[in-house]
């Protein structure tokens, strides 16, 4: 496999150019977890990978709870199956919060001040009172646990938020709205077995590898911090369900099961700043085109609302997602090189994922 087989392996088993998924849930399950600070993005990302037409049949399986946003893996949101959110949290939550502490030090959230919150929070949002950031962080100031005119305050709150979720004590309501707001986790998701760490991180490599595949175990290890060498135990112990290859002198792997044909082929995509098929490879990356708009910049990884523009398995250019009177526009900049039939292309790619934003 060369670095053309690769990058058309990885869409196709994304489900980009590979048969859509079933629902919602399937995308997110097979992905494990879909990176969501920018929500109504990365809810169109989903619907663009399955049958649910827009962002709005996203909205519709959180407001079954059949997933939910929230802190996993990473001190990022990211949407994720109920089913699998508590042993992924069991997982990789201790070492995402201890790469806080000192973060958590300076905004004075010490464990007696951060587990008197928590049960503020617990008893605020008991019997599915659910309720958004402003509100909670007005609950915990009238406990005294934060005060409104330190200069901190609102970090302070999003941080107790982020350790709440951290923890499995709450997780986005299972409500059909665009507003995030708070549910305890054990009123909205059903109990489910308990897994001991060999268990889950052979389930964690096992699935990231079929979702994302072909790819690098150093990706997986920035993806849910773990170490490498459990990373190398997990795909020993996968045995032949796993496959290693070697593409541009990089170690990859990938699951021979779980690879997906090309279906849907298309010229071009539009892909958010933080979807799974752009922001989970370092390892043979997609390829800049010669006359890109940024040159030899590196690319912005922070920037919300926008993405790359993928032509012909290169990066062509960049997107942003503007409004204007309450209509998405998409505003390209693109390789001035491209030839009609490219720039036709991508229109088509950007009028996809018009349709697909709630």
């Amino acid at each position: 496999m060369d670095r053309t087989d690769t990058l058309l392996a990885r869409l196709a088993t994304q489900r980009l150019s590979g048969p859509p998924a079933a629902d919602p849930t399937q995308v997110v399950r097979e992905l494990v977890c879909v990176q969501s600070q920018d929500a109504p993005l990365a809810r169109a990302m989903i619907a663009l990978r399955c049958d649910a037409g827009t962002g709005a049949g996203v909205l519709a399986a959180i407001a079954a709870g059949d997933i939910v946003r929230t802190h996993v893996l990473r001190p990022t949101w990211h949407y994720v199956a109920a089913a699998d959110l508590r042993w992924l949290l069991r997982l990789t939550s201790p070492k995402v919060e201890s790469g806080m502490a000192s973060r958590h030090r300076q905004l004075g959230l010490l464990e007696p001040r951060v587990a008197a919150a928590l049960e503020v929070l617990a008893t605020r949002l008991e019997g599915r009172q659910f309720a958004n950031r402003t509100v909670l962080g007005a609950v915990l100031a009238e406990a005294g646990l934060l005060a409104p005119a330190d200069p901190l305050f609102g970090q302070q709150v999003g941080h107790v938020l982020l350790l709440a979720e951290l923890r499995g004590l709450v997780c986005s309501a299972p409500l059909d709205v665009t507003e995030h707001r708070y549910a305890l986790v054990e009123e909205v998701v059903p109990a489910t077995p308990e897994r001991d760490r060999e268990e889950a991180i052979t389930e964690l490599v096992s699935r990231f590898v079929a979702g994302h595949g072909p790819v690098a175990l150093s990706d997986l290890m920035r993806w849910a911090k773990v170490t490498l060498g459990e990373a190398r135990a997990a795909v020993a112990g996968l045995g032949e369900r796993v496959e290693r290859m070697v593409v541009d002198g990089e170690e990859l792997w990938h699951s021979p099961a779980a690879a997906l044909a090309t279906t849907r082929p298309q010229e071009a995509w539009l892909v958010s700043t933080f979807d799974e098929v752009l922001l989970s490879y370092r390892k043979v990356p997609w390829p800049r085109s010669a006359c890109h708009p940024m040159g030899d910049d590196p690319t912005w990884f922070s920037e919300a609302g926008g993405g790359m523009v993928i032509c012909g398995l290169e990066d062509v250019g960049a997107w942003k997602r503007t409004r204007d009177r309450g209509e998405v526009r998409i505003r390209l900049s693109l390789d001035e090189t491209l030839s009609g039939a490219e720039r036709t292309a991508i229109d088509a790619a950007a009028d996809r994922l018009v349709a697909a934003i709630d």
